[in-house]
């Protein structure tokens, strides 16, 4: 990831939690209810040709962009908890732990009594921090996880 990327998903993280968390409920409650296919006479009927206009196949399609979706969100996701250890002073790790749980640069500053400038200041050190990091092991510019 880029640090760019890298800004975005700690940014976006809270939420892309929270997602990931309300995605997965909604498939366990899908696959208790099952879909199913036409069975009987009607599937032997001849299908119309062109775009599938079969519900059922569409739900398919819809849910398996939805995973692939979900994956790309989990990749960013791994990628912050693989290197939240490797910010190490104590008020970077206060301002991590602020953006992790979904807090604005302005809420940040109001908590901390520190100068929005500040709080960006440190965000950029965080970042730099995890690239660095990552670059280290060997994650840096990966294009799967960039989704």
């Amino acid at each position: 990831m880029n640090k760019q990327e890298i800004s975005a998903a700690l940014k976006d993280y809270h939420w892309m939690i929270n997602e990931i968390k309300r995605q997965r409920k909604m498939l366990e409650n899908e696959v208790k209810s099952s879909i199913t296919a036409q069975y009987g006479e009607e599937s032997a009927l001849p299908k119309p040709k062109g775009t599938n206009s079969d519900p059922v196949y569409r739900e398919i399609l819809r849910r398996e962009k939805t995973h692939q979706w979900i994956n790309r969100l989990q990749k960013k996701v791994l990628f912050i908890q693989e290197h939240v250890d490797c910010v190490r002073g104590e008020r970077e790790r206060a301002v991590l732990e602020c953006l992790l749980d979904g807090m604005s640069v302005i809420a940040i500053s109001r908590h901390m009594g520190l100068s929005e400038r500040n709080i960006r200041a440190i965000r950029a050190n965080i970042v730099d921090t995890m690239y660095e990091n990552a670059g280290n092991a060997g994650f840096a510019g990966n294009a799967e996880i960039a989704g």
